[in-house]
């Protein structure tokens, strides 16, 4: 049976490694410094997968809790008492196997991907302390130790992305992520402090979970919102969504552990977590489905014509995070039906969870491309590398499959339970019905782009002529075993952990036992049409982009001219940067311009002025203080008259 108090290990042991690698790693490990995080990564898994069975024992709203002390406390009226305290329950026996088990795949990756770089020692470092900021984000039972998980992982973020520093580009991106999930963070921790104080000033979760239920709607509605927006920034959501493609200056392993494993994966968990309670709000759920649905559609346009492969798999993300969205926001009339809010429930995290095996290959298989082409990645310099690369080949073939969403393999399955979802909140009285009919349609349409753009992408790179760059010449190999047998170990489990889940529906009755949702009495059948027409569109997709790249690539150029101005703002993102920029960036950049002028001008000259007084004044008497005797003794003179004159005469001053 699974002890409790080992919760505690799973992120405590890569946080011990990462202070074993800083500590050692530069002087003594040197190019062994990913074996610690290897090992504790191996270890958590172990942890966690032993948890995970154990609930599957336990009957309905089955979870483990532990106490292993006091964080720190504070007095007054409400005090704040913040815990070490964990709980393990089956949402978290999902994740957290998933990242450690994603974690130890990618970290294995890297040592072949990261071999030579003078920054070995510290990637792993930073890495580690990832992987236990997440972790303990999963497992936490109150809100402070949640927010510090949620900071750890930004933080860890910030540091990897940048972690190339000395390039330009990655410190900006870096800094662009920091500063725009910051905006999200603000949000969350506004969301805890109104969850605190009208729930009694409790910060436990499971008490939390309870007693916001009674809440009022308008007061849920505001505290669902401020966390979302905390959700929105850390999962990529429009219009927060902007940090993300820039996020690719880091490491191309780096890109697979925020994309698939942490970081993006938070907000997704954050609303899941907090379902039971948004589902008292329908505008707020109807808010949460729209956003996912805006950006799950921009997204896939803007990924049609981008020409950098990772910028194409970071859009891929952005837009299966709204699908994410939809699916939990599909929870929306269905207060009085908590099944539905369950079925919503497991199929946005049913989509997360595959999405992270599928992800995490395709963005692997494109480090093994950027290996082999000495870096280059841009898809408009790269053609026919399934010769070259065969490994990677399938390996990136397996995710695209995948992330496609075709019969059977894992995309399809996470998919059809959304769109399932919102086709039953279509069809509700309660609720906003004709908004979910639209979003239905809208989320199939968005399914055929992504089948196109990915195989766009898919041959582009792998088929045709053989283009390798100039920079690749007489060194385009396949990637070192260490990376390749990464690949080979995702592959079959991006292609059927979805089919093995969804067509047994194990994963949907095992996330039901979690405490605050109803337990599934009955299976809810997807209706047909969807999936026919989701499979139409993608396969319609897949023969479009084969039509267009391989058998007439001509009419690549024509499309383009038959698009008009739709393509410049694809390629250009709708220009959602540079209307940030006129937005946010310019008024803050003149108003900090303005404060520094004042500083300057103004206080720093009054400052200044006040400083250089005592210096005046002491000018001004400088000269008394000459040095001759003989001007001391007529001054002495001088004040001894003036003394006997005041004595003889000062009584008349006063008359």
């Amino acid at each position: 049976m699974f002890e409790p108090y080992l919760m505690g290990l799973i992120p405590l042991l890569p946080a011990l490694a990462g202070l074993v690698i800083f500590l050692f790693g530069p002087k003594v490990l040197k190019e062994a410094s990913h074996w610690p995080l290897i090992l504790a990564c191996a270890a958590s898994l172990f942890i966690a997968l032993s948890g995970a069975y154990s609930l599957t024992r336990l009957g309905h709203e089955a979870s483990f809790s532990h106490h292993a002390g006091i964080w720190f406390a504070t007095g007054g009226t409400h005090p704040v008492v913040a815990g070490w305290d964990f709980r393990f329950d089956p949402i978290s026996g999902m994740m957290t196997p998933m990242v450690c088990f994603l974690g130890l795949v990618i970290a294995m990756f890297s040592a072949g991907y990261m071999h030579g770089d003078p920054g070995y020692a510290r990637y792993f470092g930073v890495f580690s302390l990832f992987v236990a900021s997440m972790n303990l984000l999963l497992l936490a039972d109150n809100l402070i130790l949640l927010y510090a998980g949620w900071e750890g992982v930004g933080v860890c973020s910030y540091l990897l992305v940048g972690f190339w520093f000395a390039k330009p580009s990655a410190a900006k991106a870096a800094r662009k992520a920091f500063l725009v999930t910051r905006i999200g963070d603000v949000g969350l921790l506004l969301g805890i402090f109104l969850l605190w104080a009208g729930c009694d000033f409790q910060l436990d979760l499971h008490t939390v979970l309870e007693k916001a239920r009674q809440l009022p709607e308008d007061y849920i509605y505001f505290a669902g919102m401020l966390l979302f927006i905390g959700a929105m920034g850390k999962s990529a959501q429009f219009p927060l969504h902007v940090w993300l493609p820039d996020a690719m200056e880091g490491p191309t392993p780096v890109s697979a552990l925020i994309h698939a494993a942490t970081m993006v994966t938070a907000g997704v968990y954050l609303v899941a977590r907090f379902l039971p309670v948004f589902s008292r709000s329908s505008s707020l759920l109807a808010f949460i489905a729209a956003i996912g649905c805006i950006t799950a559609l921009l997204a896939a346009l803007i990924a049609l014509t981008q020409n950098d492969l990772k910028r194409i798999l970071a859009y891929s993300t952005i837009s299966q995070l709204g699908y994410m969205f939809m699916g939990l926001g599909s929870a929306d009339g269905a207060a009085s039906q908590s099944e539905l809010v369950t079925v919503a429930m497991t199929a946005g995290m049913f989509h997360l969870f595959t999405h992270a095996f599928f992800k995490a290959l395709l963005f692997l298989s494109a480090g093994s491309i950027m290996h082999a082409m000495h870096h280059v990645i841009d898809i408009r310099k790269l053609g026919g590398l399934r010769h070259v690369l065969p490994w990677t080949h399938i390996g990136f073939l397996a995710g695209a499959v995948a992330l496609a969403g075709l019969f059977p393999f894992s995309g399809f399955w996470s998919k059809e339970e959304i769109l399932k979802s919102l086709d039953l909140a279509a069809h509700r009285t309660d609720g906003h019905p004709d908004a979910y009919k639209v979003m239905t349609w809208l989320a199939l349409i968005t399914s055929g782009l992504t089948a196109f753009y990915t195989f766009r992408a898919y041959f582009r790179v792998f088929w045709g002529e053989e283009v390798i760059p100039e920079e690749a010449h007489g060194h385009a190999h396949e990637s070192p075993t260490s990376m390749v047998s990464q690949l080979l170990v995702l592959t079959p489990l991006a292609l059927g952990i979805g089919w093995y889940f969804g067509y047994s529906h194990l994963l949907e009755h095992y996330l039901a036992k979690t405490h605050g949702f109803a337990h599934m009495e009955i299976e809810i059948a997807s209706k047909s049409w969807i999936a026919i027409t989701s499979q139409v569109l993608a396969v319609a997709g897949i023969a479009l982009a084969y039509v267009v790249y391989i058998a007439k690539p001509a009419l690549d150029g024509l499309m383009r001219k038959a698009s008009g101005p739709f393509y410049k703002l694809s390629l250009n993102r709708f220009y959602l940067d540079e209307l940030f920029t006129i937005v946010l960036v310019r008024p803050f950049q003149v108003l900090s311009w303005l404060i520094h002028v004042l500083d300057r001008e103004l206080w720093d000259r009054l400052v200044d002025s006040v400083a250089r007084l005592p210096a005046w004044l002491g000018d001004r008497v400088r000269p008394v203080q000459n040095g001759l005797i003989q001007f001391y003794a007529l001054a002495m003179a001088l004040g001894l008259t003036i003394f006997l004159v005041f004595l003889a005469f000062g009584d008349r001053l006063y008359r």
